[in-house]
């Protein structure tokens, strides 16, 4: 049996924006026509906002904050209490301390169920100046950087940049693979769709374990392979 599961930023929406209107009767519509689930860095409620608590509520279960928070509809199925040891929060401060980036917008260590997401602008952030820092990050690949040295430092802990300007961290193994063990991997086929498909995104992961996954380049390149899929009747 066909099951999907989206990302939400740079997937299903633009990162940290509503979904597209005439997207979001589209993908409704797919929803009524088959199982669907999220997989997102985001927690419930910037979920919600984006995507609307029509699509939400359809959905058979929304993996929030990489799986360690569990939704169907407005009924919490389970949470990670993990949080974030002291000395990798020093670490974290000290650097966005020495990030040459030169705008910070507050909040740059958001607490999420069993993970932080880590922001050198800050999660504060316009788009605007999400944007300015986008070109950064292209430019200095800041945050693979940071990614990496706090991997290697803390062994324990995974450090995966998502988004556009976050890093999302937990404890290793509390990624978005985790939710592969809600699924009977003999008989569900397994459709992943994600935009950080790549080593070091926080869509990699998932992507390592499902039967099938299409990596994408926004909701529009994920609208194609959805079409296909309904005009066809076939894999996508």
């Amino acid at each position: 049996m066909n099951k999907f599961v989206f990302d939400v930023d740079g997937t299903l929406t633009p990162s940290r924006q509503a979904i597209d209107k005439e997207f979001e009767f589209f993908f409704y519509n797919f929803c009524l026509g088959n199982d669907v689930y999220l997989v997102t860095g985001s927690d419930k409620e910037k979920t919600v906002e984006q995507i609307g608590e029509k699509i939400y509520n359809r959905c058979k279960r929304a993996y929030q904050c990489n799986g360690n928070d569990v939704w169907e509809g407005d009924n919490n199925i389970r949470t990670n209490e993990w949080i974030l040891p002291d000395l990798a929060r020093t670490f974290l401060i000290s650097c966005e301390y020495e990030s040459q980036f030169n705008l910070r917008t507050g909040n740059h260590i958001e607490e999420r169920p069993g993970m932080v997401n880590f922001s050198i602008v800050g999660r504060n952030a316009t788009i605007e100046e999400r944007a300015k820092y986008v070109a950064y990050d292209t430019k200095e690949n800041e945050r693979n950087t940071i990614a990496n040295a706090f991997n290697t430092m803390f062994p324990d802990l995974s450090a995966k940049v998502g988004g556009e300007t976050g890093i999302d961290i937990s404890p290793r193994g509390a990624d978005k693979s985790q939710v592969i063990k809600d699924f009977d991997t003999t008989k569900d086929n397994l459709w992943f769709f994600g935009d950080a498909i790549y080593e070091g995104g926080n869509d990699y992961p998932l992507a390592k374990v499902v039967k099938n996954f299409r990596k994408v380049d926004g909701w529009l390149h994920t609208k194609e392979y959805l079409q296909v899929f309904q005009d066809n009747g076939m894999a996508v």
